[in-house]
């Protein structure tokens, strides 16, 4: 019994998922200001990943 929980350990060990770094993002503007500041961004704008007429909101902070 304990080969085969050591075996599935190294099966999962190989089948690891490599992520895509994505952009940091925001649900409300003041998160994204504060975390800005946080930062020490100066120069940056907010974009609203989502169409205008979602209900949410999701903000990534640009710089410029």
């Amino acid at each position: 019994m304990a080969s085969r929980s050591k075996r599935a350990s190294i099966q999962a060990m190989k089948k690891q998922v490599i992520k895509k770094v994505r952009p940091k993002t925001f649900k409300t503007e003041e998160a994204a200001n504060k975390w800005a500041k946080e930062q020490n961004i100066s120069k940056y704008n907010l974009v609203n990943m989502r169409n205008e007429e979602a209900s949410t909101k999701k903000i990534k902070v640009v710089e410029e």
